[in-house]
């Protein structure tokens, strides 16, 4: 009877196991080891850049995208990740990198966005887990609070813009083909609570 009641929690703990984690190609969900939420993320971020060939040739500021729902037992809420990093080399890279990303606003197929920032950290989200790998070390991470439908009209956009800053603003275009970027938000928005 004790290889009975062995089996039957080992199965148990597997299940709660999978529970906690799952993801396939195109989304992930994870429990947060600390705060306890489940973190839903798409897989492929939407690339954005600014061509800086003025200052060095192939320089370039890249922009990347990703949807992260937040999920307090029951409770959810959205943002918008943004992985913000340069070509170019700063002695101080991530205040030059921040810089005018506290005031973003996103062109969906032409329609102004704009999104509210709610900061640099993890605090931001309530999360104690980098949501999105950086795509390079030195990349900046921004937070900024949207809706499921804001998500929806990004997801089936054909064409998005950012632009960061007031003062002296720069603008942000789609880097070439996005469609697994494209799918990952639609999955997104097929697995998350709507």
């Amino acid at each position: 009877m004790r290889g009975w009641n062995h089996f039957i929690g080992v199965a148990a703990l597997t299940a709660l196991s999978a529970a906690c984690s799952s993801s396939t190609a195109l989304v992930t969900e994870t429990l947060d080891p600390v705060t306890g939420v489940t973190v839903l993320r798409g897989t492929a971020p939407v690339v954005l850049y600014h061509d800086n060939s003025g200052y060095a040739a192939h320089a370039r500021d890249y922009v990347y995208l990703g949807p992260v729902e937040i999920n307090r037992m029951g409770s959810y809420s959205y943002f918008l990740w943004a992985g913000i990093w340069s070509t170019m080399r700063h002695e101080d890279r991530q205040s030059e990198q921040r810089d005018g990303f506290e005031s973003v606003i996103l062109f969906v197929d032409g329609e102004p966005l704009p999104l509210e920032f709610a900061g640099w950290t993890l605090d931001a989200v309530g999360v104690t887990q980098p949501v999105y790998v950086k795509p390079v070390a030195s990349a900046a991470d921004a937070y900024y609070r949207v809706t499921i439908d804001q998500i929806r009209l990004i997801a089936e956009a054909s064409d998005i813009r950012l632009r960061a800053g007031t003062a002296k603003p720069r603008v942000y275009s789609l880097w070439e083909s996005q469609g697994s970027a494209h799918a990952s938000m639609r999955a997104f928005l097929e697995q998350g609570y709507d």
